[in-house]
């Protein structure tokens, strides 16, 4: 029987915090250091690199996530660290591709973007979406991760899984002001829709199995913010235990976006499981 390290460690918020006062910088849409790599025939995924030493990738979220989203880990991280930031299919400046999404494909565009740069191996930091593509990666490819957080993820029992019937036509309507900027970077606006409707049948079928979580070998840490909507304590405690070793760390008062919320916890639990 699988003997689990689960350590719960909660920090109480001080309020909001950010992350130290640095010259801002575009991420995600930085023309100095932004590149792409043919992850497949025609499909081109957009990324950038800042910093020097052992490698970290970086996987946002979904839908309203990007590159930009990891701004802080970025500033923290590129000081000691090569930090490798990744935009996924249909996200901004990358491609959407011509296969529906899946987290086994997510996982082969991780591994292909390691090998493209020439890194063997890496930890790995993912957020919603990412981090179930960072469990995807830990589990088809051991050999690829050394150590892995994960924010805002939990156990995905079968029947699960959600249609959140997103639409062009919604998110404009939500946030319009928020997608109209991002719309402008996608180098294919107008297919923006299909990927949508990709990124629903994803999220309501392509779950994240219990065998998943249990193949995974390197240490994780997962986070979450005490009120998460997606992903609530109880989830990631499931999540957790499937895990042979495992961390979590619950931030109080916080919801999805739990490092915007506190970063100052969020950025202490990681810097200490990552070195």
């Amino acid at each position: 029987m699988k003997q689990l390290t689960i350590v719960l460690l909660v920090l109480v918020a001080l309020g909001t915090l950010s992350a130290q006062e640095s010259e801002k910088i575009p991420y995600g849409y930085n023309e100095k250091v932004g590149k792409y790599f043919e992850v497949d025939p025609k499909t081109n995924l957009y990324y950038e690199v800042y910093g020097e030493g052992d490698p970290i990738l970086l996987l946002h979220g979904g839908v309203y996530g990007y590159i930009n989203e990891f701004e802080f880990f970025i500033a923290e991280l590129s000081k000691t660290n090569k930090v490798l930031c990744l935009g996924t299919r249909g996200h901004v400046k990358s491609d959407i591709g011509h296969e529906p999404y899946t987290y086994n494909q997510r996982a082969d565009d991780a591994k292909k973007f390691l090998e493209h740069l020439g890194i063997e191996k890496a930890r790995v930091i993912g957020f919603s979406d990412g981090g179930y593509s960072a469990l995807k990666l830990a589990s088809n490819y051991p050999e690829k991760v050394i150590k892995m957080v994960v924010v805002g993820v939990g156990d995905q029992p079968e029947g699960s899984g959600v249609n959140y019937g997103y639409s062009e036509e919604k998110l404009m309507k939500d946030a319009g002001g928020y997608f109209k900027g991002r719309l402008e970077s996608m180098p294919e606006p107008e297919r923006w829709n299909e990927s949508l409707q990709w990124l629903n049948e994803l999220y309501e079928k392509d779950l994240i199995s219990k065998e998943t979580f249990e193949k995974i070998e390197c240490p994780v840490l997962v986070i979450a913010g005490e009120n998460d909507e997606y992903a609530s304590p109880l989830k990631v405690l499931k999540a957790a235990e499937l895990i042979e070793k495992s961390n979590v760390g619950i931030i109080p008062g916080c919801g999805h976006v739990v490092f915007y919320c506190n970063w100052k916890a969020v950025w202490a639990m990681t810097e200490g499981f990552l070195k």
